[in-house]
């Protein structure tokens, strides 16, 4: 029985290209076009390779739609153009990639006045990004042919776009020689020089703004594109121009000169101070990864090239000031209440990149944030800003760092001692703070008050504490350092550390327990 159904059917795009006046724009309405192309129906990609429909479908992703057209239809075909064109078939990414006119069509896109349209600059990117990893040296050869390509790239980059085109063209290019030409010919074209020198303020603050900050991301992206490339590579192969030039001490002093020059701007503070926080990474194991330091100190080693912190030394000062005097910001409502001056995404970025230069223990760094007293102004915003998991996350990240620090006889320097570890008891009074703002917190919780949200944090900072006067590689020097307190906050110390810390921990780790308990029992009433 099954034999008497003929079962084939065909498709209405053949039955479409029957017809000789058949039109691209009659088949791309097709709602199987895409499918049927991916299907390597021949006559369909025979039709698409046409001269004419290949410079129409190119036309469409480079060419603002209409602007009467209903909103929803205007960017239709060019969406399906895109995707005709980026269908990774062999015949189009031939045509595409072999015709040099239809290339200097697609580079047209480029020569326009910013700001591109969003939709079509991701349009544009997507199909060069396809003819960089299918037809690699047709594109390369026509791109280097082109002087002016890096410069109408890095114009729009306020187009993410733009971004994702550079990145492809950096990590996606094959074989392995090739890509050393491709990262060389950027490299001549000073494209870490010039993505640096976006970073700064320029006169319209939201385009300027977006430009800074895709500027940044594209060298953060490039330090770790690059470096995990390297990771993969064999011993011999070539070093990166691009990571070189990076991490040299010229470049990393360039970044920093437009982000102090002239009038500050939280925009390229935050942005500049983001490359730096990538440069200096050692690892890209996220939160874990630096949470490691309450539980394994330095056992694994941290290298940071020392020509990014030669750079940075001599600027410390000028990231202090931010700490004193940030850029100006307006009042804002919180959950909390009206907070008159918040402590702003420059502070928290001086902050993240203080916790970072503390985990390199760099001595000769480490001492000058010790004589500027940088940790001490950190306490003060911890206590401060009460609610700012944020920093106060960073904050005890920089107590672990010190708290971590080598001892003096693992230290190069024979003698040398840990003097921000000194300062933290001494100088900036972590044990009397501690013990201040618990009491503190108890009278307003006993006069019906909130509790404050910075107490979580301060808890863990107390038990660092507590772990390192038993062991860690500043057991003896704190023991000493506690020993050197007041009496009275000796006793204070002893009796907060043996009843209230103790109960306190206690009183977490049931509430941990509890809390998985009860999810284990959601789970098994659901299952």
């Amino acid at each position: 029985m099954f034999w008497k159904f003929d079962l084939h059917t065909t498709s209405h795009i053949d039955q479409l290209l029957d017809r000789e006046d058949v039109t691209l724009r009659e088949l791309m309405e097709e709602d199987d076009v895409l499918q049927e192309c991916k299907a390597q129906n021949r006559r369909l990609l025979l039709f698409l390779a046409q001269d004419h429909c290949m410079q129409e479908l190119v036309t469409l992703i480079t060419t603002e739609p209409p602007a009467d057209l209903e909103e929803r239809s205007r960017f239709k075909f060019p969406n399906i153009a895109c995707e005709l064109l980026t269908s990774d078939v062999s015949i189009v990414n031939d045509k595409l990639g072999g015709d040099e006119s239809l290339l200097e069509m697609l580079y047209r896109f480029l020569e326009q006045e910013p700001p591109l349209n969003p939709l079509l600059a991701s349009f544009f990117s997507k199909t060069i990004g396809n003819l960089i990893a299918r037809k690699t040296e047709q594109l390369i050869t026509f791109l280097k042919k082109k002087e002016g390509f890096i410069g109408l790239v890095l114009k729009h980059i306020d187009a993410s776009a733009m971004m994702d085109l550079l990145l492809r063209l950096i990590s996606c290019v094959e074989p392995a020689p090739l890509r050393q030409e491709v990262l060389h010919w950027l490299n001549e074209e000073k494209l870490v020089q010039r993505l640096t020198e976006l970073i700064h303020t320029g006169k319209d603050e939201e385009v300027s703004g977006q430009r800074q900050s895709n500027a940044s991301q594209t060298l953060c992206d490039i330090i770790r594109l690059s470096r995990d490339q390297a990771n993969q590579m064999q011993e011999n192969v070539e070093a990166d121009p691009l990571l070189a030039v990076l991490e040299s001490q010229e470049s990393v002093a360039s970044l920093l000169k437009n982000m102090f020059e002239g009038e500050r701007s939280e925009a390229s503070i935050v942005n500049g101070t983001q490359v730096l926080l990538t440069l200096l990474e050692t690892r890209r194991s996220g939160l874990e990864g630096l949470m490691d330091l309450y539980s394994q100190g330095y056992e694994r080693s941290y290298t940071v090239n020392s020509s990014i912190l030669n750079a940075i030394e001599p600027h410390l000062k000028d990231f202090q000031q931010l700490l004193l005097d940030p850029p100006k910001k307006s009042a804002i409502l919180t959950t909390v209440g009206v907070l008159e001056q918040p402590l702003g995404n420059a502070r928290l970025h001086v902050a993240r990149l203080v916790a970072a230069l503390l985990q390199t223990t760099a001595p000769s760094l480490c001492q000058e944030l010790c004589n500027l007293a940088t940790m001490d102004l950190l306490l003060d915003l911890f206590f401060k800003y009460s609610w700012n998991n944020f920093l106060h996350f960073q904050v005890e990240l920089c107590v672990a760092a010190i708290l971590n620090h080598p001892s003096s006889e693992d230290r190069p320097s024979p003698g040398l001692q840990n003097h921000d570890g000194k300062s933290l008891f001494q100088k900036c009074r972590l044990v009397q703070r501690i013990l201040d703002a618990w009491e503190e917190n108890d009278k307003i919780q006993s006069e019906g008050g909130t509790r404050r949200g910075n107490m979580g944090h301060l808890t863990r900072i107390a038990n660092m504490v507590v772990q390192n006067l038993e062991k860690g590689p500043v057991q003896a020097q704190i023991t000493d350092l506690i020993k050197e307190l007041p009496e009275d906050c000796i006793g204070r110390w002893e009796s907060f550390v043996d009843e209230t810390l103790r109960e306190t921990n206690r009183k977490n780790t049931v509430e941990l327990r509890d809390l998985k308990a009860s999810k284990g029992g959601w789970k098994n009433n659901i299952t």
